[in-house]
């Protein structure tokens, strides 16, 4: 298959960072924006990044002008190239990535891999609108792409499977990680990762222990980059809200991703984080935290007690738990969940193997203490934990 041409559709931050790392690859890339002058605009910025990237001596300034020669700006759809792949990087709009993609479907050769970089909706809802439906797949990026190695290559009901093949080939031509999954809600990172940030809300909710305290004890016991509360207020809490009720709504309204009223009060209130200034914490104009000292004492005595009131117990059994769910059914080996997981949110262990090695049956059984502590179906086991089905 050729694909010697790229293109890529949507310029913002995302689109165009994918646009780099394909021009870096050795491909030639076209960069679609919908508003005039956006691709031409973003490739100038990229330029920028490349001049700054030949100051720091990580490019010479051959290498930087030859990515910068290979980016063109493309008005429209209708007017790209033939190309071996395209990648659509436009907001989460079903309707909206459908008329991409059927503009594609009815403009690019059979042969074309069509990819979209959605991070929460369907592949195979976009792949209805497609002509030969099996060459669409995702390739869901993390922010930033020039710098973030995961890529989760996502396989609709209908996506062939040497396109798939194709596709993880080329991913790793361009020196990223690949893993693959099915187009289940959330895909791997954004699913997994909920009861990170979910169980710490809910232990605050119910007064265990204040944010601080909590953070500090995932942080320097746990060895996680940052606490829940910390990084939602990094994320924003309407950007971690929105794609925990997409994932809720998409699996029925499960228990298990049911959003908090503690995270859905910030939002209402305008406390979304750093950018506004307020969120679980509080922020200095410069960005700096005030105040937020854990209680250490509070920490120590939480901590090896009973896991509905132990922060990092409670939040590693249900990691582990849901990562459990999503082998047991299939849409995701063991290896590249905990792949996903390190690379995609900087976990000090893929959650499969921290459950093995704190061992299945005994996270089994604090799943058990949490379902019986706080009925309703959120701590529901995983029957992937004792069915040999993770070995």
């Amino acid at each position: 298959m050729d694909v010697r041409n790229v293109a890529v559709i949507g310029a913002g931050a995302m689109g165009a960072g994918i646009a780099q790392v394909a021009a870096a690859a050795g491909h030639e890339v076209s960069l679609v924006d919908a508003a005039p002058g956006a691709a031409a605009a973003a490739i100038d910025r990229l330029g920028g990044g490349l001049d700054r990237l030949v100051a720091k001596g990580r490019l010479t300034a051959e290498e930087a002008a030859t990515v910068r020669r290979r980016l063109t700006p493309v008005g429209s759809v209708d007017e790209l190239p033939e190309c071996g792949l395209v990648i659509e990087a436009v907001p989460e709009d079903l309707a909206l990535k459908r008329k991409i993609f059927a503009d594609l479907g009815a403009t690019q050769p059979a042969a074309t891999i069509l990819a979209t970089n959605t991070s929460s909706i369907d592949v195979s809802a976009i792949a209805e609108a497609v002509i030969h439906p099996e060459r669409v797949v995702g390739l869901h990026f993390f922010n930033p792409p020039q710098v973030m190695a995961l890529v989760e290559v996502i396989h609709g009901e209908q996506s062939g499977a040497a396109v798939l093949e194709e596709a993880m080939s080329l991913m790793r031509a361009w020196g990223k990680t690949p893993v693959r999954c099915s187009s289940t809600p959330g895909f791997i990172v954004n699913r997994v990762a909920r009861p990170f940030y979910g169980e710490a809300q809910r232990m605050v909710e119910a007064g265990v222990a204040d944010p601080a305290t909590i953070d500090w004890i995932l942080r320097e016991r746990g060895g996680f980059p940052m606490g829940p509360l910390e990084l939602t207020d990094f994320i924003g809490q309407d950007v971690n809200l929105a794609v925990g009720t997409s994932v809720w709504e998409q699996t029925g309204r499960d228990e298990r991703y049911a959003p908090t009223d503690f995270q859905r009060g910030l939002v209402e209130a305008g406390r979304l984080g750093r950018k506004s200034g307020e969120g679980v914490y509080t922020y200095a104009a410069d960005g700096v935290l005030v105040g937020g000292e854990p209680d250490l004492t509070l920490a120590e005595r939480l901590v090896g007690g009973p896991v509905e009131t132990d922060p990092l117990a409670r939040t590693l059994a249900m990691l582990v738990n849901e990562a459990a769910d999503l082998v047991g059914r299939g849409e995701a080996t063991a290896a590249d969940v905990d792949i996903a997981m390190v690379l995609g949110t900087r976990y000090p262990r893929g959650p499969i193997e921290w459950g093995r090695a704190i061992g299945l049956a005994v996270v089994s059984r604090q799943i058990e203490e949490l379902d019986r502590a706080f009925p309703g179906g959120r701590y529901r086991p995983s029957p992937a934990l004792l069915d040999g089905t993770l070995g």
